[in-house]
């Protein structure tokens, strides 16, 4: 339980929940292991104008954060309170107060005490402050205490009245808070505590400017907003979305294509037949991955079926190891598919996976047999998506792909389908998160972020029951990246940010 919050200039608040900084430096000592919520102010509690305080590469983002908290509409300040009795003030609206919005509490880690001015270059390269503001700290305090702080998100924002410029304020009501969503975690947080504490240079400057120059893209640009991503998290001040490493579970997708080619067998010594054979187990085990039951009353071998799925649709696949896929492979398949399904082959989807191009012969066959034929690499690529977004492959609609003959560009036009509509997806869950922090809200109805959507770069136009449909997907259970506020009217329904859809790349 919280009762009390620190007030810190806005723009260094904001900086903490971004990760480009873990210190600030209040007016006083604090004692570690103290916590607290973290309670924006304005420009007046720092020494000096903004654009001498804070450095360059921070600049806009302190400009734009104090012309935000500006815009709340404050009517009195805090220092204007103590003009008035107590019972005036009782009488005052809430409004009538600093209302600010409180996102996130912090442990106080360490308090450093700084006050030696030959520190001051590295302290600021280091952080988001000049030379000049640390000087001017220094000159009038005698020391810096700097304090490392571990923050934490909020679930829900909360709103508080200032009623007085101290420090510490005390909170209208205690908060009961967790370790659940720490900014940083405690690998990187331990990493950038020990980097700053003893004063070790930035490892990587230049690009410490690049994510500066395009901040303010990633607010409209889905590409940006990644390329932002990847840089914080390379610098350390992220890792709430850190690059996935290769789940070793999942190691085995990488070695489809590999297995379809014997090329292999050359370096592991194995024979045609085990070649084969490992193939036709990857490729079991590949679309068993994608969602198909894969029946093992039809393993192959001699005389036997590859592959054989029953649902969501029967699917007989044959699987062709090597360099080629031979011409013999159409007239196998109806021999081998009709012997063991006897009718119920025909109304089955039929599939030859293999290396290489088909021949001119092999085409013919497959497209007057009714046989797809894809790629080994095709079969993988299916595969890696499904890995990156569990959900995307839906095997009724891909069914509409498997069309006679050599299909691997069919099955290109399905992926980048798929991916084109996770990148709207992942565009809109942006935008609504962008659109409540910049408005100060908690949920926003779907006129209003349809109305935001076309000045936000959109990927494609949207008809405003369109977006309604999507944010409701968005908002599902199963999701989870927005949250819904139900209304007897649909058109009445309010969405608000749960977490990030990240786009892992293409």
């Amino acid at each position: 339980m919280i009762n009390t919050a620190l007030r810190l200039p806005a723009p260094e608040i904001e900086a903490l929940l971004q990760g480009r900084i873990i210190a600030v430096m209040p007016n006083k000592f604090i004692t570690p292991g103290r916590e607290f919520a973290l309670c924006p102010a304005d420009a007046s509690i720092n020494l000096l104008p903004v654009e001498q305080y804070y450095r360059s590469n921070f600049l806009p983002i302190a400009q734009s954060t104090f012309a935000q908290l500006n815009s709340q509409g404050v009517l009195i300040q805090p220092q204007q309170m103590s003009l008035l009795s107590d019972e005036e003030q009782l009488k005052l609206p809430l409004l009538a107060y600093e209302t600010v919005l409180v996102k996130a509490w912090a442990n106080c880690e360490l308090c450093q005490i700084i006050n030696n001015a030959e520190s001051l270059v590295a302290l600021s390269h280091l952080t988001i402050w000049t030379k000049k503001g640390l000087q001017e700290i220094l000159t009038q305090r005698h020391n810096i205490f700097l304090v490392y702080l571990r923050v934490y998100q909020l679930p829900k924002s909360i709103e508080v009245a200032i009623k007085s410029n101290s420090l510490f304020i005390s909170l209208p009501q205690s908060l009961n808070v967790s370790e659940a969503n720490p900014v940083l975690n405690d690998r990187t947080f331990a990493q950038r505590k020990h980097q700053l504490e003893k004063l070790e240079p930035a490892l990587h400057p230049e690009l410490e400017e690049l994510q500066s120059a395009i901040a303010s893209l990633s607010i409209s640009q889905p590409e940006a907003k990644q390329l932002d991503d990847d840089i914080k998290v390379f610098l350390g001040w992220s890792s709430d979305k850190l690059i996935k490493q290769s789940d070793p579970n999942l190691a085995w997708i990488n070695d489809i294509a590999k297995l379809g080619d014997r090329s292999i067998e050359q370096d592991e010594g194995k024979s045609n037949y085990q070649a084969g054979t490992d193939f036709e187990i990857i490729a079991r085990r590949s679309l068993d991955f994608l969602g198909f039951k894969v029946e093992e009353n039809y393993k192959g071998g001699a005389g036997g079926l590859d592959l054989f799925c029953s649902q969501p649709y029967p699917l007989v696949c044959e699987c062709k190891a090597g360099k080629s896929i031979p011409d013999r492979a159409v007239e196998e398949l109806d021999r081998i598919g009709k012997r063991h399904l006897k009718e119920n082959y025909l109304q089955a989807v039929r599939l030859i996976i293999g290396p290489g191009q088909p021949t001119k012969n092999l085409k013919e066959s497959a497209q007057i047999s009714k046989i797809s034929i894809i790629n080994v690499m095709t079969l993988q690529k299916l595969v890696e998506l499904k890995a990156k977004y569990p959900g995307a492959i839906n095997l009724v609609e891909l069914q509409q792909y498997l069309e006679p003959g050599q299909i691997d560009y069919k099955i290109d036009q399905y992926i980048d389908k798929v991916e084109r509509e996770i990148k709207l997806r992942s565009h809109i869950v942006q935008l609504v998160k962008n659109y409540l922090q910049n408005s100060g809200i908690e949920s926003a109805g779907v006129e209003s972020l349809h109305g935001a959507y076309f000045g936000s770069h959109p990927p494609q136009p949207l008809r405003t029951t369109e977006m309604h449909e999507i944010l409701i997907e968005l908002s599902s259970p199963l999701t989870g990246y927005l949250g819904r506020i139900k209304s007897s009217n649909l058109n009445s329904d309010r969405f608000y940010f749960l977490h990030d859809l990240p786009i892992n790349g293409k």
